[in-house]
Parts: structure tokens; sequence; C-alpha cells
């Protein structure tokens, strides 16, 4: 079950968060992510307070986790994207979050059908992420998705990690009596 989170979420979103940084401390990075600098039990704290955070909840509590809002970071404005939309019509995903010992299974494309969902219910015409650019599973996942490179660029992630992105977007399908 997807759902948006609550607070009573937030100890059990961050340990997803620990979880999967302690594993790549120990079997290489994907994510660029750093413990205790980002994510962490404030980044989540701050999504669920804002109506933001979406978790997906299984018998054995939290087993995944995203962001989703319309804030596009000021490089998304360089990006040469081929679905312009108002930014009230993109949908950005953030911070998307599948723990090693949930990985596999076939949820991250389970929140990346919801967000589709999301994003159409919400009337939006366009979704857009970035991750970082040598994170592979993550882009061939995007990709698998029908998401699309765009560009890339240099970014501080939350203005403390140096990184170069990588941008993707999504065209959502125009109902048919459009």
């Amino acid at each position: 079950m997807i759902r948006k989170a609550q607070m009573a979420d937030v100890a059990a979103i961050a340990a997803t968060y620990t979880q999967l940084l302690e594993h790549e401390a120990c079997q290489g990075s994907h994510s660029n992510w750093r413990l205790n600098i980002y994510p962490t039990a404030a980044s989540a704290k701050q999504a669920v307070l804002a109506g933001q955070m979406y978790v997906m909840e299984s018998e054995g509590g939290i087993c995944a986790s995203m962001v989703l809002n319309n804030h596009q970071a000021e490089e998304y404005a360089a990006m040469p994207w081929q679905y312009p939309a108002a930014a009230e019509q993109v949908l950005v995903i953030h911070t998307l979050c599948i723990p090693p010992s949930q990985s596999g299974k076939g949820l991250a494309s389970q929140m990346l059908n919801f967000a589709k969902a999301f994003a159409r219910d919400s009337g939006c015409q366009v979704i857009r992420l970035d991750t970082y650019a040598h994170n592979e599973p993550a882009k061939s996942l995007y990709q698998k998705h029908g998401f699309r490179i765009v560009g890339y660029a240099p970014s501080l992630l939350q203005g403390l990690i140096p990184e170069e992105q990588v941008f993707l977007e999504y065209a959502l399908p125009r109902p048919e009596n459009c």
C-alpha cells in the first residue's frame, strides 16, 4: 500500500535512508547521498510536514519512500525540456528510496507507477526528476519506465553535496478527448 506519510513514519523512513547509506558505504555508492547529511530524519520530517512524502507500507513496515511536489531546483531552468509545461503542471519526484533489504522486489516500479497516477490525478502534464549522473541503476529504471534523459549539469545536492546530475522527464499521456 502506498500512502501519504505521517509524522509517526519519520523514524522508519530515516531508517531506510540509513540502511541504504550504510550499505553503499560498504558496497560502493550509486546515490551520492551522504549518511547524516542527506537524506536524514530532518529532511523526511520536513517533507511529511509539507504533505509531500509518500511511503509504501508492507507487513514489515515502511519499505519505500519518495517526495512528490512541484519544486524544480534552479538547475531545471537550464534544461532543454522536450515537454514544456507550467510549473504547477509539472510533478517532480525527489528522494525515491528503496533500502537494500527490499531491492529486487519491483518496489521502485510500483512507486513510479503511483507517481504517474498521482500526476494524472493532479492535472500534471509532465513528470521530471534528477539523480546522480553516475547512478546507472536509477537511470536504467527511469528509462525503462519511459523517462528520457534531457541533460546533465553540475549542482550542489541540497546545497551541500557537489555532484553532476542527470535530468529526466516523462510526458503523461493526454486524455483521449483532448
